[in-house]
C-alpha cells in the first residue's frame, strides 16, 4: 500500500513539475520588453480593436476570436503582475503608463468605428453583455492569467497563444467602452471600463501569483531605506489590488447564486390556477424580483403558494413585486419587451407541448398497428372450428420451469366439448400465425 503512494506521489510530481522548462530570467525579459505601445504594435492594437467591434457589432464569435489573434494587448497587463511580484516600482510605472496608452489607442479605434460605421443593431447583445462583470469574466481573466506567464516563461515555445488567453478578457469590453461612447451612452461606457479593469486586475493578480510561484529573480535595491519605502509601496498597491478584487468576487458570486436561486423559483411557479409568470425581471443588486403575471386576477392562494416557493429558495416576500396584467407596465420598451417574453415562453411551451404529443401519437398509432382484433379472430374461428364453445386470447409472456417465453407472445386457449385432435390443433395454430402475422402465437386446448 505504501509503495503504491509513493509510486503515485512519483507519477504525480514527475507529471506536474515545471522546474525543468522554466526559464524565469529569460521571461522577465520579454515581459519588460513588450510593455511598450509604439510603432507596429499601436497600429497592430488599432487594427485588432477595430476587427474586434466589427465583430461584436454584427454579434460574429469567429471575428472576434480572429481579433484576439493578432491583439498585442497582454505587455503591459502582464508586466504589472511582474513588477509586484518582484518589488520593481519602475516596470509598474512604465506598465502603467503604457496601459494608459493601450486604453486611449483602444478606446480611440473603437469609438472611431462605431462613430462612422452604417452598421446598427437594434440589440446588439454581444456589446451588451460586456457592461456587467459576472464570475465568469474573473474566472477567464485568472486563468487566462495564468496560462499567459506559464507559457512566457516555457523555456520552450509551445502553441499555447497565450495573447489570446488576455484579450478574450479585455478586447470586448474595450469595444463596448468605444461604442458606448460612439452614442454618449455613459452607463454602457462607465459599465464595460468596470468590467476591463475588474478584468485586467485579475489578470495581474494572476501573474503576481504565478510569478510568486516560479520564484522570479527580486529586484534589490542597493539603498535600503529607499529599498523599503518601495517594499511598502508595492505592499500597498497589492491590498489595493486584493482587497477589490476578493469584494468584487464575493459580489458576483452572490449576484450569480441570487440570479440561479431566483430561476429556479420561478421555473417551479410558472403556472399557477388562474395566471401564469410571463415574464420577469431579477435584480441581484437590490436584492428584487418583479414577476409580470397573465391571466386572471392573483388569488391569494396562489400568492401564498409562490411565497411558499420562494421562501424554499431563500427568498421573502419583501423582495416579491408582483406586476398584474400588461396594462400595468409603464412604457413603449418595456411593453415590447414583456410581449416578446410573453410570446418566446409561450412558442417554447407550444413546442414542447406538440413534440410530446408528436410522440404519443406515435406510440398510439405503434400499439394500434399491434392490436388484435379480438371479436373478428373469434368469429372467423368459431366459423372455422364450430367445436369451439370458448376463446381466450392474450398477450404477454409466458413462464415454463426451463426456459420464459419471448415478450409480447400471442395466447390462445380454446375450450371445447371433447379435445381436439392433435393435427387440427396444430393446423389451428399455423392458421392463426398466418392471419395474425405473428409467428409466436401459440394454442392451448386443455384436455
Amino acid at each position: 500500500m505504501a509503495n503504491s503512494k509513493d509510486r503515485f506521489k512519483a507519477t504525480l510530481h514527475y507529471l506536474t513539475n515545471i522546474s525543468e522548462y522554466i526559464d524565469t530570467e529569460e521571461a522577465a525579459a520579454s515581459i519588460r520588453r513588450n510593455i511598450y505601445f509604439r510603432g507596429v504594435n499601436v497600429w497592430i492594437l488599432a487594427f485588432s480593436i477595430i476587427i474586434a467591434s466589427v465583430g461584436l457589432n454584427v454579434n460574429s464569435t469567429a471575428v472576434i476570436i480572429g481579433a484576439m489573434l493578432i491583439s498585442p494587448l497582454m505587455g503591459p497587463i502582464i508586466g504589472l503582475g511582474l513588477g509586484l511580484g518582484t518589488n520593481d516600482t519602475q516596470l509598474i510605472g512604465e506598465s502603467a503608463k503604457n496601459l494608459l496608452v493601450m486604453v486611449v489607442i483602444s478606446l480611440t479605434a473603437s469609438f472611431l468605428y462605431f462613430l462612422i460605421t452604417p452598421l446598427r443593431l437594434a440589440n446588439p447583445t454581444e456589446l451588451l453583455a460586456r457592461t456587467n462583470p459576472t464570475i465568469y469574466d474573473v474566472v477567464i481573466a485568472l486563468f487566462g492569467g495564468l496560462a499567459g506567464i506559464f507559457e512566457i516563461s516555457r523555456k520552450e515555445k509551445g502553441t499555447v497563444l497565450s495573447g489570446v488567453a488576455i484579450a478574450t478578457a479585455l478586447m470586448p469590453p474595450l469595444c463596448t467602452a468605444g461604442y458606448g461612447l460612439s452614442i454618449l451612452n455613459f452607463r454602457y461606457f462607465f459599465g464595460a471600463l468596470y468590467l476591463f479593469c475588474i478584468n485586467g486586475i485579475f489578470i495581474s493578480l494572476a501573474t503576481f501569483l504565478a510569478v510568486k510561484y516560479l520564484k522570479f529573480k527580486e529586484v534589490v535595491y542597493q539603498d535600503e531605506q529607499i529599498g523599503k519605502r518601495r517594499k511598502s509601496l508595492i505592499t500597498l498597491m497589492l491590498i489595493l489590488f486584493i482587497i477589490p478584487s476578493i469584494w468584487s468576487a464575493f459580489l458576483m458570486i452572490r449576484d450569480n447564486q441570487f440570479k440561479q436561486g431566483a430561476f429556479n423559483f420561478i421555473a417551479e411557479s410558472k403556472y399557477l390556477s388562474n395566471s401564469y409568470i410571463s415574464d420577469y425581471t431579477v435584480d441581484p443588486r437590490h436584492g428584487k424580483i418583479t414577476l409580470y403575471l397573465t391571466g386572471g386576477t392573483l388569488t391569494a392562494a396562489d400568492r401564498n403558494t409562490i411565497l411558499a416557493a420562494a421562501q424554499k429558495y431563500g427568498f421573502d416576500q419583501s423582495q416579491l413585486e408582483f406586476k398584474e396584467h400588461l396594462t400595468e407596465v409603464q412604457g413603449n420598451d418595456a411593453s415590447e419587451k414583456l410581449v416578446k417574453g410573453i410570446y418566446e415562453r409561450t412558442d417554447n411551451e407550444l413546442r414542447k407541448r406538440e413534440t410530446e404529443i408528436r410522440m404519443l401519437q406515435t406510440e398510439l398509432a405503434r400499439l394500434q398497428a399491434t392490436e388484435i382484433p379480438y371479436a373478428q379472430i373469434t368469429r372467423e374461428m368459431i366459423s372455422q372450428y364450430p367445436e369451439v364453445q370458448e376463446v381466450f386470447i392474450g398477450k404477454g409472456a409466458s413462464m415454463q420451469a426451463d426456459s420464459l417465453w419471448p415478450q409480447n407472445r400471442i395466447m390462445i386457449l380454446t375450450r371445447t366439448q371433447e379435445p381436439l385432435a392433435k393435427s387440427r390443433l396444430e393446423k389451428m395454430e399455423e392458421w392463426l400465425k398466418i392471419r395474425l402475422s405473428d409467428s409466436t402465437v401459440v394454442v392451448l386446448n386443455p384436455r
